[in-house]
């Protein structure tokens, strides 16, 4: 589980931002008076509300059920356990797509900026940074592509569709 989050950054919609959330290991260790992303068994067992947020573990199995349950946290923190375990990218990425969750996704754990690229197009919008890496490098990063081939949840027409229709706008002109 990661260090308390009071030294690691947070990046949120593109830009640095204080931590208001306090990332707890368990619903008991929740600082008094500072709302707490707890692990999701802990989460879905408390009276929720906008002060408690769900932590999901690296291997929770996005369905349906779950979706539904999750459209009342304020946010959804997903775990990454170690930076070469992606399965954080498709709970992400089913959550936003298949599910509609309109919520802040964070990244949180094993966060490298190599990854937030690619976090982002699968519909992460905030990264709680590993405590060594450098902020500004990771905003740097989430700008690496100026474009994608394949869609994503920022953008989910191909790159092959965007330029039949700019050749088509083109033509008709």
């Amino acid at each position: 589980m990661p260090e308390p989050t009071s030294q690691r950054p947070l990046i949120a919609d593109r830009r640095v931002v204080t931590d208001a959330w306090a990332l707890c290991e368990a619903a008991e260790q929740r600082p008094e008076g500072r709302p707490a992303i707890i692990p999701l068994a802990d989460w879905q067992a408390s009276s929720k509300g906008e002060d408690l947020a769900p932590w999901l573990p690296s291997d929770t199995e996005m369905t349906a059920e779950l979706a539904r349950e999750l459209e009342a946290a304020p946010l959804v923190a997903i775990d990454f356990p170690k930076f070469t375990d992606g399965r954080g990218y498709s709970i992400a990425r089913l959550l936003r797509e298949r599910h509609g969750y309109r919520g802040q996704i964070r990244a949180v754990g094993d966060v490298l900026i190599d990854q937030l690229f690619y976090m982002s197009r699968c519909g992460f919008d905030a990264f709680l940074l590993r405590e060594d890496q450098l902020v500004e490098d990771a905003l740097q990063a989430l700008d690496t592509f100026s474009r994608s081939y394949q869609p994503g949840t920022d953008d989910p027409e191909p790159l092959f569709r965007r330029r039949l229709r700019e050749a088509h706008k083109t033509a008709a002109a």
